[in-house]
């Protein structure tokens, strides 16, 4: 399957081959202009927010974070940004690098045989569990107090230790081929912010299509080519995971919660969150006190 998405240019800086970035909430709103893109680029990214709230989309995966979360994404895997708000004291780490940085046979030598496995995994988008993440988190994060030599050997050394882990999940689990070449990038964009700014109302094939210029029919084409996902099923995806946000933050009953999600059927809407999420609504909500988010 092809996919398109906006190209991003990573600049890592004179004389760095690794780009390091650590956002703090006084700087939130930059967050947020920087988080509106569905777009890809050729670094490896490692991601680690310490307290915050966002959607993670990746690829075809689409789930709800509300606290904190480590993560890998591997060149190329499409994606938008993933903190909608830190947190007090919260932050987020972002670490961007080629497969390649090192050379192009670096990581084939036998000692590096972890970080190369990881690597490979993180084509598919790694999100890693709590055990991990408490252990490797602040790591990721002093990266940005060194510099060069140090940054590098530093950074060998998160990866490998993410390497050998086994406390993780893989989100994009499908897959798809990806299409590089950035044409009609900007569908794909407007098609995901307008159904994030709609999806609690009823929106018509037409009104969508006609916000890409599209028919009706070619809408749906495209979206399925693009997505491996009908319309309908995208939106549903969305109040479901909007669900999952109220049933963590709110204390709305999950009639209410079907109701602000965009549902206006109650067991149609038990239908689909079980089947998304694996548990009922209800099951969802009593297990939350025994899941820590990430």
């Amino acid at each position: 399957m092809k996919i398109k998405a906006t190209y991003e240019k990573v600049t890592t800086g004179f004389g760095n081959s690794i780009l390091v970035r650590h956002h703090t909430e006084a700087i939130n709103d930059v967050i947020k202009k920087s988080n509106g893109k569905w777009h890809f680029h050729p670094e490896i990214e490692l991601v680690y927010v310490n307290k915050g709230k966002g959607k993670r989309h990746i690829g075809n995966h689409l789930s709800y974070f509300n606290n904190s979360q480590l993560m890998l994404l591997g060149s190329n895997l499409p994606h938008y940004g993933f903190t909608d708000r830190l947190t007090s004291n919260g932050s987020e780490t972002i670490i961007q690098f080629k497969p390649d940085f090192l050379g192009d046979l670096f990581f084939d030598k036998p000692e590096m045989t972890n970080i190369k496995q990881l690597l490979e995994r993180a084509k598919q988008g790694i999100l890693f569990k709590p055990e991990t993440k408490k252990e490797v988190g602040p790591k990721i994060q002093s990266l940005v107090t060194f510099e060069g030599f140090e940054r590098i050997i530093k950074l060998l050394e998160i990866l490998n230790e993410l390497g050998l882990s086994k406390d993780y999940t893989l989100l994009n689990v499908d897959g798809f081929a990806f299409e590089t070449e950035p044409k009609d990038n900007e569908k794909l964009n407007i098609i995901f912010k307008f159904i994030n700014n709609n999806f609690k109302r009823a929106i018509s094939l037409e009104e969508i299509a006609d916000k890409v210029s599209m028919t009706e029919p070619a809408f749906c084409r495209y979206l399925k080519k693009a997505t491996g996902k009908t319309f309908t099923r995208l939106v549903n995806e969305y109040r479901v995971v909007h669900a999952t946000k109220l049933l963590n933050e709110s204390q709305l009953s999950i009639t209410d919660v079907c109701f602000e999600s965009g549902f206006n059927n109650f067991s149609h809407f038990n239908k689909l969150f079980k089947e998304i999420t694996g548990k009922s609504a209800s099951k969802y909500r009593a297990e939350i006190k025994h899941i820590i988010q990430y």
